[in-house]
């Protein structure tokens, strides 16, 4: 077994339990392990998160052009490559390692499909935004491979960690990372002061977190100031959040999430006049 240590910082005595964890619902490509009915209002601001595997052989070919307001989308492509394109005008095709960030503010349309043969698998996240931006103007970041910083195993996909700061800098406290571990390595995360909520979600391989054994599942975290200490069985990769508490219910819509009724109000007839347009166009 190749043992190794990477530590990233000296971690505090107490540490946090899990008080929650799922392997989620599956349908075909799909796995959903977070929606805002459930595990999203322990953890918000993250209020909904997918393990995708697209591609012929996983039965789902593609997401076509679908509605969002009020939230902002972080997709981690972790296998392949997808085609996206977007009622903001932004369209491309996102590799393996890339990171796309999309605030939809108060309405856009958005899709997306592999690119190539080979499928594409990865993670996609939504964030609840907050009061200042849910309807704001809808705007969008995608970053390369080589654009995404790392601090030991840990690449930086948002927010900043270790003295790395991400190019996408969410107006809310809030750190997300990808990390890689190999068989037998252990890391240790302590938490920013005020990020009440942490958890992690295993797309490969086993994770091993006190007595628990974590694998393609979700586990939530107690609040508090402690550490989380990691140990992969087999090589793992996983994600991981942790955030100060978004402060505001969740009032959501079909694809949105917002503060009130009347922000969710605001943000769906945003989304219906989008939506009109595109269909006179004949592109829905």
């Amino acid at each position: 077994m190749n043992q190794a240590i990477h530590p990233t910082r000296l971690a505090p005595a107490a540490q946090r339990g899990i008080v929650a964890r799922t392997q989620g619902r599956g349908h075909r490509g799909i796995t959903r392990l977070v929606s805002p009915g459930d595990l999203g209002e322990l953890i918000k601001p993250f209020v909904f998160l997918d393990l995708f595997r697209m591609g012929a052989s996983h039965g789902m070919t593609g997401m076509g052009m679908h509605p969002h307001s009020g939230i902002a989308t972080v997709t981690v492509v972790m296998e392949g490559a997808v085609e996206y394109y977007e009622t903001t005008g932004q369209q491309g095709v996102l590799n393996a390692g890339g990171v796309e960030f999309m605030s939809a503010g108060g309405g856009v349309w958005h899709g997306g499909s592999p690119h190539g043969d080979a499928g594409v698998a990865g993670f996609q996240l939504w964030l609840a935004l907050p009061k200042e931006d849910e309807n704001g103007p809808a705007h969008s970041q995608y970053l390369a491979a080589e654009q995404v910083q790392s601090s030991g195993p840990a690449r930086v996909i948002l927010g900043s960690y270790e003295g790395v700061t991400s190019l996408i800098q969410p107006r809310a406290p809030i750190t997300y990372l990808h990390v890689k571990l190999r068989d037998g390595e252990q890391w240790t995360y302590t938490p920013p002061a005020g990020h009440e909520v942490a958890w992690a979600a295993v797309g490969k391989g086993t994770l091993a977190v006190d007595d628990a054994l974590l694998e393609r599942e979700v586990a939530v975290f107690d609040e508090g100031g402690g550490a989380l200490q990691f140990t992969a069985r087999g090589d793992t990769e996983f994600v991981l959040g942790s955030a100060a508490k978004h402060p505001y219910p969740l009032v959501t819509g079909m694809y949105s999430v917002h503060t009130s009724a009347a922000a969710l109000m605001q943000g769906e007839a945003e989304i219906s006049r989008i939506g009109n347009q595109l269909r006179s166009a004949g592109l829905i």
